[in-house]
């Protein structure tokens, strides 16, 4: 292994060489089943022939121009993103983080626009928006923050879920531009929020006149059993964040808005010299013609269900479980110690998975997974935790 790498990652003891739809292997070819889709972002899973046959045909034509010209391919993915969100126009960007950023920028100048000298964002506990100064700053996780204060002036924080706590610091807290949320929080450990919490924000930024902001990158793109999750509320964000599963592993991401804040940014008000570039474009147009022609927002439903189903069926009277939750093909399964060693006994078995909030296993497949694989995972994880949770087993 080599040593010129900066430390970020504590990286898995394995290297993948190739995959085929929910199957990776390994380069001394082992063959693992991605129950994480490289975290929510291979919702197509590995090799998918539409995604290939776009990168193959456009990398043999252009690649990169920069935004300082038109990109007919960008224009498209512009049309066909409005088109499935209500949304009215598209700023393309590199990362989900970079999407977040955009947003962020947004309501700061959709604030000083309407006269508010000093703008504030509020936002949630447990939430996670990326890692620039500005979306770590937005993050509810102090884990994250440590070491890289100060942090960036502006947000709020209170609790996800609350609507009563959202009610009272709107009538207390002076110059709140917008709000920014996640429809299901996921590094926060799938956490869902009750039954008419987004109506309720969508209802309190109409009162308002706050900007209404979505952080869909890990739940929008079908994972969820609609395209946006936003979309089970049967509700419309003023501003909404997309990247993972958009091209399928290829770098992107989208910043969306509809209404007054579509027409918040202008020239030289923010930009990107790789974002929104022929090549990623190629990739997620058609991510979305597959998610489309073959219903797989639909298909996530049901995948979701039955996963979420066999476990609680094998798992139950367990005490060890503490709660199965989910939406599509966001699952987590909350156990009541801390796990982090599943991931390598996981590895270890063929399977991908992963932990966060240190107790809650995530599961994150792709939407192309088949019957007989989801049944393999539930299967697999089950035994996995069967034995990890025993008394006999005794762990370091």
């Amino acid at each position: 292994m080599t040593d010129t790498l900066m430390k970020t990652y504590r990286q898995l003891p394995v290297s993948f060489e190739r995959g085929d739809g929910a199957w990776l292997w390994d380069t001394d070819g082992k063959r693992y089943l991605d129950a994480l889709s490289g975290i929510a972002v291979c919702g197509l899973g590995h090799a998918h022939a539409a995604v290939t046959e776009a990168l193959c045909k456009q990398a043999g034509k252009v690649i990169h121009t920069s935004n300082l010209y038109q990109i007919p391919l960008q224009e498209r993915l512009g049309d066909q993103l409005t088109r499935i969100s209500a949304m009215d126009r598209v700023f393309f960007s590199n990362s989900g983080a970079e999407a977040n950023e955009a947003a962020i920028k947004l309501a700061r100048l959709h604030g000083h626009n309407n006269g508010i000298e000093k703008p504030t964002v509020l936002v949630m506990e447990h939430s996670f928006h990326g890692r620039t100064l500005a979306t770590l700053s937005a993050t509810g996780n102090r884990k994250v923050q440590a070491g890289f204060e100060p942090l960036v002036q502006g947000f709020v924080r209170m609790p996800f879920g609350d609507m009563d706590r959202l009610e009272s610091v709107a009538d207390s807290t002076p110059g709140i531009a917008a709000i920014l949320v996640e429809p299901i929080q996921g590094e926060g450990g799938i956490n869902i929020p009750p039954d008419n919490y987004l109506q309720g924000i969508r209802e309190l930024c109409d009162r308002k006149g706050w900007l209404m902001m979505l952080d869909e990158i890990q739940t929008g793109m079908g994972r969820s059993g609609r395209m946006f999750a936003h979309q089970h509320s049967g509700i419309v964000p003023d501003v909404m964040t997309l990247a993972k599963g958009l091209a399928n592993g290829v770098p992107i991401g989208a910043c969306l808005a509809r209404g007054e804040a579509a027409r918040v940014f202008g020239p030289g008000t923010h930009g990107s010299t790789f974002g929104g570039n022929p090549l990623s474009c190629s990739a997620a147009l058609a991510v979305i013609e597959t998610l489309e022609k073959k219903d797989l927002p639909s298909r996530a439903t049901v995948l979701g269900n039955r996963i979420r189903t066999g476990l609680e069926d094998a798992l139950a009277d367990n005490p060890g479980i503490v709660d199965i939750r989910g939406q599509g093909l966001l699952i987590g399964i909350e156990l009541h110690k801390p796990c982090a060693e599943l991931v390598t006994l996981a590895l270890k078995k063929g399977l991908l998975i992963n932990v966060t909030a240190e107790r809650v296993v995530r599961l994150l497949p792709p939407l192309i997974l088949s019957n007989t694989q989801a049944d393999l995972l539930t299967e697999s994880l089950s035994r996995l935790l069967k034995d990890f949770l025993s008394p006999a087993t005794h762990t370091s």
